[in-house]
């Protein structure tokens, strides 16, 4: 297995709780109206006015939900921790693709989710997650721990 400092785990460890706990607020809304959301219904109403390309607008509206309910509960104990973070940062992609009109100063919250998420995907979930626990082996070994 790859050397991960155990302060880097405690570092992807914060990064996933700031994005669990984000994400588990947002999706709640949109999923079950938590929180003061709007659930599905108003939430898919409003993506149908955002006119988003290829897919109707319910199913985008129920990836982005899942997306950030599911894969915020996910992203907390670290299980499956880069295929939620993907599909977190294509989330976030779409939120700035819609924002685009905003500028720079209307989307730091999309920006700075994007840039946690690409994290988890890149470094993985860190020593301190179900991941590390159930696997017990690097799914990017470094060069040094390939096998021939």
């Amino acid at each position: 297995m790859a050397k991960i400092p155990f302060s880097a785990s405690i570092g992807l460890l914060l990064v996933r709780i700031a994005l669990a706990t984000t994400f588990i607020y947002h999706g709640g809304q949109k999923l079950f109206g938590w929180f003061g959301g709007p659930g599905m219904g108003g939430f898919t109403h409003m993506v149908t006015s955002m006119h988003l390309p290829v897919l109707p607008p319910t199913v985008w509206a129920y990836m982005a939900a899942i997306a950030e309910g599911v894969g915020g509960f996910m992203l907390l104990p670290g299980l499956l921790s880069r295929f939620w973070a993907f599909g977190l940062v294509i989330d976030m992609l779409v939120a700035l693709y819609v924002r685009r009109g905003a500028g720079l100063t209307g989307t730091e919250l999309e920006q700075a989710l994007l840039a946690l998420a690409a994290v988890v995907l890149l470094a993985g979930p860190g020593l301190i997650s179900l991941d590390a626990l159930l696997f017990r082996r690097p799914l990017w070994p470094n060069r040094a721990d390939a096998k021939p």
